[in-house]
């Protein structure tokens, strides 16, 4: 039964993909090339609906070909066509590329020097900023931990709001409110701090 059904499934899948397949497998960089040629446009594609960004979608499409070649033993034309696996394994790698440009994006994520630049006042950033950093984490420690783990999340890790709450299980709200009195607290603390 199973020699059936293998038999039909291959039969029914073109067979210069699976030949083309077996040469992606034995690292023929030729056959990438012609599989790039005949899908490369509908993994771009893909990727393009997913990212809306040019330079992101060729960079996706770029690695979706690269994980073929190297995981080229793990499609079996018994499970499925050869272009509804890459499509999948292009899906993914444009929800990835999303998820690292979101982490990255300079708006979601406030580097030290910014946060020091939020808890201060015109006119202190001629202070040793080695020292401002380490007196801004020992001030940091001395926050209830829920808001010194909301603060991390949202400054240092790059992480929205939303994906806080997510992350912790927690109400959006909530999220929100930690943030905002910790970032209050700390500047009190902070301005406290650098007045003597």
């Amino acid at each position: 039964m199973t020699n059936v059904r293998q038999n039909i499934m291959s039969a029914s899948m073109p067979p210069d993909e699976i030949a083309l397949m077996k040469r992606i497998k034995a690292q023929d960089e030729n056959a990438l090339s012609e599989l790039y040629d005949l899908y490369g446009s509908y993994v771009y594609g893909m990727a393009m609906r997913v990212l809306q960004n040019v330079s992101l979608a060729e960079e996706a499409t770029q690695d979706t070909f690269m994980k073929v070649w190297r995981e080229a033993n793990s499609w079996d034309p018994n499970r499925g066509k050869l272009v509804s696996w890459l499509m999948t394994i292009a899906r993914y790698t444009a929800i990835d590329h999303l998820r690292r440009e979101k982490r990255l994006q300079p708006d979601q994520s406030v580097a030290m020097e910014d946060m020091l630049n939020l808890l201060g006042t015109p006119g202190m950033r001629d202070r040793n900023d080695l020292h401002d950093s380490a007196l801004l984490k020992n001030l940091m420690q001395e926050l209830p931990p829920q808001q010194i783990e909301a603060i991390e999340l949202a400054f240092f890790q790059g992480m929205t709001h939303q994906d806080i709450a997510d992350h912790l299980s927690e109400p959006l709200g909530t999220i929100k409110s930690r943030i905002r009195y910790g970032l209050q607290t700390l500047r009190g603390k902070w301005l406290q701090a650098t007045s003597e």
